[in-house]
């Protein structure tokens, strides 16, 4: 466990680091969470009638504005931004909704998105100064929970990442895909155990680099994506024609903005446990801005809802490299790839088995550190033990059995298709029974200070 920065000096989060080590350990963020921010794209394009050649647009367009939501996030101006190493993206949470929104409509769809995008995020910006304010019922009991499921709730798309990511290709969990995904984490582990310093920080993107290499004579590498892309190409705003309103899309987006703000909350609790500053209000309430702000400027250049990456989070547990400056700068190469899609392409190189071998790595640290703060959570106490076994149990729900609430209301399943949305409410619901509504004024007073002092308890930090 790393010690907190002394008083007086700098802080990790804010250290800027030597130019190469800051360029590498932010390739590093953006391998990690390249696949997250291309996939939805990937998926609303042609469900809603675009061409390959416009859907690529929608890719560039995604990794262009990813960049600028992670800058606002990293550096932010005013009261906008956590501050903090947070990656932004594109939020896999509305994928569903907007395929529902836009299918077989093509242009006209992409622009009923895009508008009610733009009037959600504008909603979750004016509301964010009340929503951080939800902070103080997440005591470690709750952090704790929702931590976990965020490890645990990743780790499916590190094995899918493994079989190869495309369940209806003929090669999907194969013998060669999930072999390559098992050698590239052994070589991860292997650099993490062997290497020291800066090196063993960036294991990762080395085990990335190392899996790939590897995966060349294997013949699961894919060369195309190099060959077609463009060497330069800027997302024009409003490529798909203005933006169009219409009542029921604008509703479903905003359901899916409520999701992601509380979803982001949860990843900024995790994120400021183990960098060693514990987000407060503040915080909180700089991050939602920056993530609503992102998302409302997204559209524009033809770009979806963003929000946290959890993987990240799992990246920064796992390298001990705090400085929000590293990740800005995986936020200026995200800009960097979305103007030129021939770079784009060479880390679309990545295979995803080898990604889904380091996946499962960087998603295990985040569910470690979410055990760890469980650890402190006095679960010998009161009910406590009773509010986690609910909450991990309830989300992980769409993990275990995926069709489990496939009879509700599709606008309802935005929420409940996501482990950590339903795991976090309930988990609140029940510390709010269990340990605050009901009690006499002395037992009240006494689970308070409990409260108190496991929030202010020294942070948690995987390493």
């Amino acid at each position: 466990m790393s010690e907190p920065a002394q008083s007086g000096s700098t802080h990790p989060v804010d250290e800027t680091l030597p130019p190469l080590k800051m360029f590498t350990s932010g390739l590093q963020h953006v391998a990690a969470m390249y696949a997250g921010v291309v996939a939805p794209p990937m998926v609303v394009g042609p469900a809603v009638g675009l061409t390959p050649k416009e859907t690529a647009f929608l890719v560039a367009a995604s990794l262009f504005t990813a960049g600028i939501a992670t800058l606002l996030q990293t550096l932010g101006f005013w009261r906008i931004g956590a501050r903090l190493p947070f990656v932004n993206g594109v939020s896999f949470a509305g994928v569903t909704p907007m395929v529902a929104i836009g299918k077989d409509r093509g242009h006209e769809g992409i622009a009923v998105i895009f508008g009610a995008i733009i009037v959600a995020s504008l909603l979750g910006f004016v509301l964010a100064p009340y929503f951080c304010k939800l902070v103080r019922f997440f005591p470690p009991v709750v952090t704790g929970t929702v931590i976990t499921l965020i490890g645990v709730s990743l780790l499916p798309v590190a094995f899918n990442w493994s079989q190869g990511g495309n369940a209806t290709a003929d090669d999907y969990g194969s013998t060669t895909n999930i072999v390559m995904a098992a050698v590239t984490l052994v070589i991860v582990l292997a650099l993490r155990k062997l290497l020291r310093g800066f090196l063993q920080q960036i294991a990762i993107l080395l085990g990335l680099i190392a899996g790939t290499l590897i995966a060349i004579p294997v013949g699961i590498t894919d060369f195309g994506a190099i060959k077609d892309a463009d060497v330069v190409g800027f997302p024009t705003p409003f490529h798909f024609g203005a933006p169009q309103f219409e009542i029921a899309a604008i509703v479903s987006m905003c359901i899916v903005m409520l999701v992601c703000m509380t979803e982001s909350t949860a990843d900024m609790l995790a994120l400021g446990k183990i960098v060693d500053r514990p987000a407060d209000e503040r915080t909180i309430e700089g991050g939602l801005r920056a993530d609503t702000l992102g998302s409302a400027v997204s559209p524009l250049f033809n770009g979806f809802m963003c929000s946290a990456f959890a993987q990240n989070i799992g990246l920064v547990a796992m390298t001990k490299v705090r400085s929000r400056f590293v990740v800005a700068v995986g936020g200026g190469i995200l800009i960097v790839l979305g103007l030129v899609p021939v770079a784009a392409s060479v880390i679309a190189l990545v295979p995803l088995p080898v990604l889904g071998g380091a996946g499962i790595v960087l998603f295990g640290s985040v569910a470690a550190s979410g055990i760890q703060t469980l650890a402190t959570a006095a679960l010998e106490k009161g009910e406590n033990a009773l509010i986690v076994a609910a909450a991990v149990g309830i989300g992980l729900i769409p993990i275990a059995a995926p069709d489990f609430y496939h009879a509700f209301p599709k606008d309802l399943l935005v929420v409940l298709d996501s482990g950590i949305s339903t795991g976090c409410v309930v988990a609140i619901v029940l510390n709010l029974a269990f340990n605050h509504l009901g009690r006499k004024p002395d037992e009240a007073e006494d689970a308070e200070t409990v409260t108190e002092e496991l929030a202010n308890a020294a942070p948690v930090n995987v390493h």
